[in-house]
């Protein structure tokens, strides 16, 4: 007709993404941006965690191959022992033990610190005596020098149940000869001139030379009283700390008597043998089995724990058992 008519506009169409075209009619762009951006994230933590070694335990196939690096390149890091600093010379610190746990658990992480402190490069050898024969600590000892390898040039004889609380006591190398680091002026309860026990350093030459310790001595008591004669026997001074001011109060004692008694029982033939000098035992006879050896972390605290079966020829010591 003749009425008059609009002009037809021309409609603009825009054209979206391909991407959102796969999307509902509602989803806008701000939450597939959030989503791109928490991908994002969560692939660099991931690679994080990957390369770090802290993230999940690789499958078998995974662990057969290289180890994972670190993804920024870094120098590696030398573990503190290796510093200059801390000296040539490496110490076993041989501990007799049996059934005293709740005294290792204190000791290990406590010595581990004290030497560490001092710059002393050490191994803790715990001698855990398995058999069914009364203890017998001179023999551990034998044992713990046999077993604590090459890598180590001298040792401590050390209770488990005495904690040294003066950082000036020495450690080192006792090149000039046995240092008796636990000395009658500071020991809390042995206080006579002879005593060795408790804590007393040697060289492995030295113990060598003394042939070690008798292995006659089962039960508690006697042993180091014979190797002090051994040590005069073989032409070494024993030495002891100087300049130390704590006295009695040097050393924290772990163990309660009245908890936990000693093993003292003595038969009339052990009586007469607990005064003699072992001119013939020690180093070159004692008997014994590894029953295991294990690497353990005590509080982060490392040391190494060897099952020992000790053997006794009753003919000889029939004192080593309780029979």
């Amino acid at each position: 007709g003749g009425g008059l008519r609009r002009p037809l506009t021309p409609v603009l169409c825009r054209r979206s993404p391909p991407l959102l075209g796969l999307l509902p009619g509602r989803f806008s762009v701000f939450p597939l941006f959030f989503l791109a951006l928490l991908l994002g994230f969560a692939s660099l933590l991931w690679l994080q965690l990957s390369c770090s070694g802290e993230g999940p335990v690789p499958s078998a196939e995974q662990s057969r191959g290289a180890p994972r690096q670190r993804c920024p390149p870094q120098a590696p890091l030398l573990p503190v022992e290796d510093e200059p600093s801390w000296g040539p010379h490496r110490l076993a610190l041989l501990v007799p033990f049996r059934e005293r746990f709740e005294e290792l658990l204190a000791f290990v992480p406590y010595m581990h610190s004290f030497l560490s402190k001092k710059r002393i490069r050490h191994h803790i050898f715990i001698l855990n005596q398995v058999d069914h024969f009364r203890f017998n600590r001179a023999s551990l000892i034998n044992v713990g020098f046999l077993e604590s390898g090459n890598d180590t040039d001298y040792i401590a004889m050390h209770d488990v149940d005495l904690l040294p609380l003066n950082e000036q006591l020495d450690y080192g190398f006792p090149e000039a000869g046995p240092f008796h680091v636990a000395s009658p002026e500071l020991h809390p309860l042995y206080h006579y001139k002879t005593y060795v026990g408790g804590i007393l350093l040697l060289t492995k030459q030295h113990y060598e030379l003394c042939n070690g310790m008798s292995n006659r001595f089962w039960g508690w008591g006697r042993e180091d009283d014979e190797f002090y004669r051994r040590i005069k026997g073989a032409g070494l001074q024993v030495r002891r700390p100087s300049g130390i001011t704590t006295g009695y109060e040097t050393f924290q004692h772990l163990h309660d008597p009245a908890w936990r008694k000693r093993d003292q029982k003595r038969i009339a033939a052990q009586k007469q043998e607990q005064f003699k000098v072992d001119r013939e035992g020690g180093l070159n006879n004692v008997r014994y089995r590894i029953e295991s050896r294990t690497a353990l972390s005590v509080a982060g605290a490392p040391c190494t724990v060897l099952n020992i079966l000790l053997e006794c020829d009753t003919s000889e010591t029939p004192w080593c058992t309780f029979g």
